[in-house]
């Protein structure tokens, strides 16, 4: 293995040349090896076990890694295939903690499409179980713009247009209000409504997966008070 200038004999060489040949590793790389050279040392390539099962995620309560992991049963020989990745890393979010209480919710994305929207979903129809004195429960919530991809500029469709509209550093007002709103706890999925303010909570175009992005939460108020561009409602 490697380089090593006195593992030589004298004979014909892989490029047809008689004289000095190599019988080391390197003679691959400087194309002197000797014509036997592949069945002296045939190349043998790098085995590996299966997957060990996945980890548990590294925390609870906040988005984390899971890692599983594999062993070498055979290191490559003779310049044979190198082995393969033996560590894989997932994202995952744990929604209990040890003691079993709920948590991790406020990192779960903010499904939003433009406001225009809620004018246009009966949520009588839609969501039978509210009663009419549930019917204007509802609340607001601030988020400034962190980030977004630029999938979300290029949308020129006419019912995903709003998605243009969506710029970082901004302040935008999401409602929430029936039937996106719970009927049990009275919010709205990725409200980000536990957060310090200092977290940065994730969000998604309805329409178009591929514009997404990421904000803070700023305030939660009775009533959304944005310009209509950057007015939205959680879906």
């Amino acid at each position: 293995p490697g380089r090593d200038p006195a593992c030589f004999a004298r004979g014909w060489r892989l490029d047809r040349v008689y004289g000095t040949c190599f019988c080391d590793q390197a003679c691959r790389l400087t194309g002197d090896c000797c014509f036997d050279y592949d069945r002296a040392c045939p190349a043998r390539p790098c085995f590996v076990g299966e997957w060990s099962p996945w980890s548990g995620c590294a925390d609870q309560c906040k988005p984390t890694t899971r890692v599983r992991r594999r062993s070498v049963q055979q290191e490559p020989q003779n310049g044979g295939a190198p082995c393969p990745p033996l560590e894989e890393r997932a994202g995952c979010l744990e929604y209990s903690t040890p003691q079993g209480q709920n948590c991790g919710h406020s990192y779960v994305p903010a499904f939003i499409t433009t406001s225009a929207f809620n004018k246009e979903r009966t949520r009588q129809a839609t969501s039978p179980h509210w009663s009419t004195h549930t019917e204007d429960a509802g609340y607001c919530m601030e988020f400034k713009t962190e980030s977004l991809t630029p999938h979300c500029a290029l949308e020129n469709r006419p019912l995903t247009r709003w998605m243009q509209y969506l710029r970082e550093g901004y302040t935008v007002c999401v409602d929430c209000q029936p039937p996106a709103m719970n009927s049990v706890s009275l919010r709205c999925s990725g409200d980000g409504l536990d957060s310090d303010g200092n977290q940065t909570l994730h969000w998604q175009a309805i329409g178009n997966p591929r514009c997404q992005g990421t904000w803070k939460k700023v305030r939660r108020v009775d009533h959304c008070s944005c310009p209509a561009v950057h007015s939205f409602i959680f879906i």
